[in-house]
């Protein structure tokens, strides 16, 4: 049953965090939609899509986004932008204005962070920026409260004139809870009020700005206080109380059911005189926050004695085997610490698909490695930073393979001076925030190879178009960038641009060689879809002679899935060298045919069979 036909009715659904708050984006009368995806995140907006009456729209990058959803408001509109909690370091900029200027229709901002690291290079505390931008936020525990306080959101923002923040986790985005739901109120936009001194920020405007804002401070710290969807849960054992938020809410009431808790739905601004009544009621007070200790320096400093990251971990999930040690120890049961079991999670590295184009471009990298410097970025392909290609050198944020590739070229010294510089970056991450650094880098003459690795999506968080697909969010026809073109505009030489098939591993080996060897910047695209997405065609799989494959191994440095070791030996050359060998079989029903092993078998032993491409495509 998809989201337009659950809007007939109200009633209850099993629904994932970020799909709860799609649904509550499409009920509080959202007129315009805006997110770049990114993991934890990512399906806010692609639910949100799913409704009618909404403009959901992908944005290139987190501050285009920002900027979009602040211009809708600004007529009057109410707008919601989504993002995980690194793209609040793109967005910043915008926002840091916007929360002096305010709000006309209701803005509600989505930040999702990534506690634990699943699939992030950090791992933020989101609740930073309510307190460096003076802006509400609220923390849900599940999809219900997820639901419930993105709704309250847009209220809180119209009536404070302020941006709202609702902090999300990975816990609360992707766990599935039932959610009662409503109906679609509707909100006409206002219409732009011309006031040149609420919405054009020159030092003259905004410091008079800066006094409202101050003011606002006061009324919301007032409005904490009484906030209904904080609340107190009492408990028979007082010889602790916890102060939590969010799902650490949900670890807390499975770790110590009998224990005073008193949930913050809005968690800043602290509601700083309800907790010291909540205080006065329990022994010891306990902070139990996802990862900063911000609750407990405002309390400290507000005059309290709480327990926080003294006792808990600085880390991470605070999930039960987290919380109980240190709460155990701290009344004095040693034992019932000793005796808590670790959390054993199955390992389960991450390794690229199948078949997927990013594989020839890594073989050849691995290579050329020795002599070669080699920047990475972003996406499916920071895995070749990984087993068998180890193919990467840095890797830092969207889009900064090519500026600090630009950094090696000019800080390199004699032990570099003979290497060859390559930036990798996908094509998603390119038009997010690689075109400065690729307009950087010609302007300023660097000798830089550009791997530009075109596959058609945002493949990492699943796919999404982009302005280089030619769709848009709902799938219909939109204009698509020539990237050719645009590499061209930002100042690469026509002759110094090659396209090639990943697949043709000969030609784009060869096309590196050349490149890398000529002391001025160019740019390889590739330009083959992901195999997850409905524009790849899967060819005939293979299969490995095992009559003919002599062990040489070559093909594992492919680094595809489908490749599997039968049996190792260690063989003991005339000179006393010993050599590894494998043999390997391939997965035939999840071989794509994509062609690149057999290139790599000097024997010819792997063949293509007669059996059709059985697995499904385009998931």
């Amino acid at each position: 049953m998809n989201a337009i036909v659950r809007a007939q009715s109200a009633t209850k659904h099993l629904m994932s965090g970020n799909e709860a708050v799609a649904r509550a984006v499409w009920e509080a009368g959202v007129k315009c939609a805006t997110a770049y995806p990114g993991t934890p995140s990512t399906e806010i907006l692609e639910n949100v899509a799913l409704y009618p009456d909404v403009s959901a729209q992908w944005s290139v990058n987190e501050k285009v986004s920002l900027e979009v959803a602040i211009g809708a408001s600004v007529v009057g509109a109410r707008a919601f932008c989504a993002m995980k909690h690194v793209g609040m370091n793109v967005a910043s900029d915008a926002l840091m204005s916007q929360t002096l200027a305010g709000v006309d229709g209701g803005l509600v901002i989505a930040i999702a962070d990534d506690v634990g690291l699943s699939s992030s290079q950090n791992e933020q505390d989101s609740r930073f920026w309510g307190r460096f931008g003076h802006l509400p936020i609220l923390e849900p525990a599940d999809s219900q409260e997820a639901y419930e306080m993105t709704i309250r959101a847009f209220d809180l923002s119209e009536q404070f004139n302020v941006p709202v923040i609702l902090r999300m986790t990975t816990r609360v985005c992707h766990v599935k809870t039932i959610v009662k739901v409503g109906v679609r109120k509707e909100h006409e936009a206002t219409g732009f009020e011309k006031n040149p001194e609420k919405w054009i920020m020159i030092p003259a405007y905004a410091k008079g700005l800066l006094v409202s804002q101050l003011e606002r401070d006061v009324v919301l710290a007032e409005f904490a206080e009484t906030f209904d969807l904080n609340r107190i849960e009492e408990g028979s054992d007082k010889r602790v109380g916890i102060l939590t938020s969010g799902p650490a809410y949900m670890h807390v009431k499975e770790a110590f059911p009998d224990v005073p808790v008193m949930k913050l739905a809005l968690t800043y601004p602290l509601a700083i005189e309800a907790i010291k009544s909540f205080a006065a009621t329990v022994e010891k007070l306990v902070i139990v926050e996802e990862t900063e200790p911000l609750i407990e320096q405002e309390l400290k400093a507000a005059g309290l004695e709480v327990y926080g990251k003294d006792i808990m971990p600085r880390t991470g999930e605070l999930t039960p085997p987290n919380i109980m040690p240190g709460i155990y120890r701290l009344l004095g049961e040693e034992e019932k610490a000793q005796d808590v079991p670790p959390l054993k999670v199955f390992p389960r590295p991450p390794t690229m698909c199948v078949g997927c184009p990013h594989l020839s471009v890594y073989y050849s990298l691995a290579k050329l490695h020795k002599k070669t410097l080699i920047a990475g970025d972003i996406g499916c392909y920071t895995l070749g930073a990984g087993h068998p290609w180890n193919a990467l050198d840095t890797v830092t944020c969207m889009g900064a393979s090519i500026g600090m590739a630009s950094g090696m070229d000019i800080g390199r010294g004699e032990a570099d001076e003979k290497k060859a510089i390559v930036a990798v970056i996908g094509d998603s991450t390119f038009l997010h925030m690689g075109m400065q650094g690729l307009l950087n880098l010609t302007y300023n003459q660097g000798n830089v190879t550009l791997l530009l690795l075109d596959n058609t999506a945002t493949g990492m968080t699943g796919g999404q178009d982009h302005a280089g697909t030619g769709r848009g969010i709902d799938g219909a026809e939109a204009p698509k960038i020539d990237f050719r073109k645009l590499v061209e505009a930002l100042g690469i030489k026509p002759e110094r641009i090659r396209e090639c098939s990943p697949y043709e591993l000969p030609v784009l080996y060869r096309a590196l060689k050349e490149e890398t060897a000529i002391n001025e910047p160019s740019v390889i695209i590739t330009n083959e879809p992901c195999v997850l997405i409905d524009d790849f065609r899967p060819s005939r799989p293979f299969t490995v002679k095992e009559e003919d494959c002599t062990g040489c191994a070559n093909c594992l440095n492919v680094g595809c899935p489908a490749i599997q070791v039968t049996r190792r030996e260690t063989e003991v050359k005339a000179n006393g060298k010993e050599v590894e060998k494998a043999w390997v079989q391939i997965e035939s029903s999840a071989c794509t045919g994509c062609d690149l092993c057999p290139k790599t078998c000097g024997p010819d032993a792997i063949v293509q069979t007669k059996l059709s491409f059985t697995l499904p495509v385009g998931g």
